[in-house]
C-alpha cells in the first residue's frame, strides 16, 4: 500500500475532532487556581502527540476505519513516534511540575493502545473507558499541569466532560456505523398531510453530523476564550 498523499494524512489527524479532544486540556487548564501559558502548550502538545497523532494512527491500523492509504509501517511509525513523544514531553514536566505527573504519563501511554488495540479482550474498549481517556483525563491532566494540585473544582469538570461525552457517543456511533457499515438505506417517512419523504443513509446522517460539528467548535470556542479570559 502507498504511503498517501496528503489529504491521507489529514484525514488521520481527524479534524475538528482532534481540536474538541484538546479542547479539553484547556477547559482543565483554564479552571486551575494558577495559570500558565507554557504549560498548557506543553500539556496541548503531549495530547496532540499522543491522541491526534498515536491513538488515531492506532485506529487506523485496525480496521481502517478512516480509509487512508497511508502504509501500515508509517502508521505504527506515527503511533509509536506520537506516544514516546508524549511520553517525553510529560517526564520533561516532572522536574517543573511535580513527580505525580508520573502517574498521569503511565495511565496516558496505557490507556492509547490498550484502548485501540482492544487490549485486555476489549474491557478498556467501551464508552465509559472513551470518556475517561478522552475527556475527563485530558481535562484532569490540564488542571494538574498547571499547579501541581486536584481541588475540588475539577470534579464537576470531570463530570461534565464525561456527560459531554456520552452525549457524543450517543449521537457519533449510528453515524458511524451508517458510513462504515452500512450498504444500503431505503424507506419513507409519511407526513400527516398525505406527502412522503424518502429516506437514506444521508437523510439518517445529516442530523446526528451536524450536531457533532456544532458541538465540537462549541467546545473548542468555550476553551478558547476561557484561556484568553486567563491570559488577560
Amino acid at each position: 500500500m502507498k504511503s498517501g498523499g496528503w489529504r491521507d494524512y489529514v484525514t488521520l489527524l481527524h479534524p475538528p475532532y482532534t481540536g474538541w479532544h484538546l479542547s479539553y486540556v484547556a477547559i482543565g487548564a483554564a479552571a486551575a487556581p494558577r495559570f500558565d501559558g507554557g504549560r498548557l502548550g506543553a500539556t496541548v502538545l503531549a495530547f496532540f502527540l499522543a491522541v491526534g497523532l498515536s491513538a488515531h494512527a492506532l485506529d487506523e491500523l485496525s480496521g481502517r476505519p478512516l480509509r487512508t492509504r497511508i502504509g501500515q509501517r508509517v502508521l505504527l511509525a506515527i503511533a509509536i513516534g506520537g506516544l514516546v513523544g508524549a511520553v517525553v514531553i510529560g517526564l520533561i514536566g516532572t522536574f517543573g511540575v511535580s513527580l505525580w505527573l508520573l502517574a498521569f504519563i503511565a495511565f496516558g501511554a496505557f490507556i492509547v493502545p490498550a484502548y485501540h488495540l482492544e487490549l485486555l479482550r476489549g474491557r478498556v474498549h467501551d464508552d465509559l473507558w472513551f470518556s475517561i481517556a478522552w475527556r475527563a483525563f485530558p481535562a484532569v491532566t490540564g488542571y494538574f499541569a498547571q499547579d501541581a494540585t486536584l481541588g475540588w473544582a475539577v470534579v464537576p469538570i470531570a463530570l461534565a466532560c464525561l456527560l459531554l461525552s456520552s452525549a457524543q457517543r450517543r449521537l457519533s456511533t449510528p453515524v458511524r456505523e451508517l458510513r462504515r457499515r452500512v450498504v444500503h438505506v431505503e424507506g419513507r417517512i409519511a407526513m400527516d398531510d398525505g406527502s412522503e419523504r424518502a429516506i437514506d443513509a444521508s437523510t439518517l446522517r445529516s442530523a446526528p453530523e451536524a450536531a457533532l460539528r456544532a458541538m465540537a467548535f462549541g467546545i473548542m470556542a468555550l476553551a478558547a476564550g476561557l484561556v484568553i479570559a486567563r491570559m488577560a
